[in-house]
């Protein structure tokens, strides 16, 4: 896994060009094989923290949500390896998101809404969590863009851990 470990743990990410940031950090030392299953409710800012991602990657965008198309692939721009982008919300089982037949070994794979279908994907993967405020006088719960701090919690997994 190439997440450096001092990216583990939790912190507060202040606006979404931090959590581009974030992303950006965490891709430019991402390889071929590597597994991010991303968490968090609508809004929180799983597609801004891929967006920077992309982009330490070097692969070619726009990244956009994949959520009507389930799965998008980025092309690597500097010659390394692809990003997969799934979004896993539409589907019903880990088998459906077997079935896309995401070539794991050659690409990084990020999957939205992957927690509990993901991990089969590989013996190892890097589980990051965000959360966003809801209601209150922090943040309505129908401004979900708004530029709120965000609660970032990164670990890694492997199987027999869950």
């Amino acid at each position: 896994m190439s997440v450096p470990e001092r990216m583990l743990g939790r912190r507060e990410i202040a606006t979404a060009d931090a959590m581009e940031a974030l992303g950006r950090e965490i891709g430019g030392g991402l390889v071929a094989g590597d597994l991010i299953v991303l968490t968090g409710p609508l809004g929180a800012g799983k597609t801004t923290f891929t967006r920077g991602l992309a982009d330490g990657l070097g692969v070619r965008g726009p990244v956009q949500s994949p959520t009507f198309v389930i799965a998008r692939t980025h092309p690597s721009l500097v010659g390394g390896a692809p990003l997969v982008h799934v979004d896993a919300y539409r589907l019903g089982s880990a088998v459906e998101l077997d079935d896309l037949d995401v070539d794991i070994a050659r690409s990084v794979v990020v999957v939205e809404w992957g927690r509990g279908m993901a991990e089969d994907l590989a013996d190892a993967w890097w589980d990051i969590e965000l959360e966003r405020p809801t209601g209150g006088d922090d943040l309505a719960d129908d401004d979900l863009d708004a530029d709120a701090p965000r609660i970032v919690t990164i670990s890694h997994g492997t199987r027999g851990t869950r």
